[in-house]
């Protein structure tokens, strides 16, 4: 009896640690749903526009947390319209969002993504800045500017 009695005492023991280990009060998930990733915006630029109603902006964003996130669009006060693009086999195209890794980047670039402004109010001269809204899925609005540069403006890759 006295050996039965410990064997039971020590499966209910282990399976009280292991259902203890097992448990959570979901606060570790809600983090992980909560977490905000950690964007910074930087080389961002417009070339001054060849055309009066529309132009391009170029931008990196870096990602410096585990949490990944997407770019969903973009907003000015410059444009009737702005649209995020991709390009691929030398065609552009409006897409829905960009994805930003964890621990990564998102470049929109000359020959690549990029920003679309469309029906521009006012064609933005070199010098000049243009406020922009970048809206992500879990790291808000941030607000930045792109310096008009020279049209044939290429800045070199890092």
């Amino acid at each position: 009896m006295n050996r039965r009695t410990t064997l039971v005492t020590a499966i209910a023991l282990t399976t009280g640690l292991v259902l203890a280990g097992c448990s959570t009060d979901g606060s570790a998930d809600a983090d992980v749903k909560n977490a905000k990733p950690e964007l910074k915006v930087s080389g961002a630029f417009m070339p001054e526009p060849v055309m009066d109603d529309m132009a391009a902006g170029f931008l990196t964003v870096k990602n410096d947390s585990d949490v990944a996130d997407k770019l969903t669009s973009v907003t000015s006060d410059i444009s009737g319209e702005v649209q995020i693009h991709e390009t691929k086999n030398q065609k552009m195209r409006e897409v829905k969002s960009f994805d930003i890794p964890a621990e990564g980047r998102l470049n929109l670039e000359r020959g690549g993504s990029h920003i679309m402004f469309l029906k521009l109010k006012k064609k933005p001269q070199v010098g000049e800045k243009v406020a922009v809204e970048l809206h992500f899925e879990k790291a808000g609005v941030i607000k930045t500017e792109l310096p008009v540069e020279k049209t044939t403006h290429n800045p070199k890759k890092h």
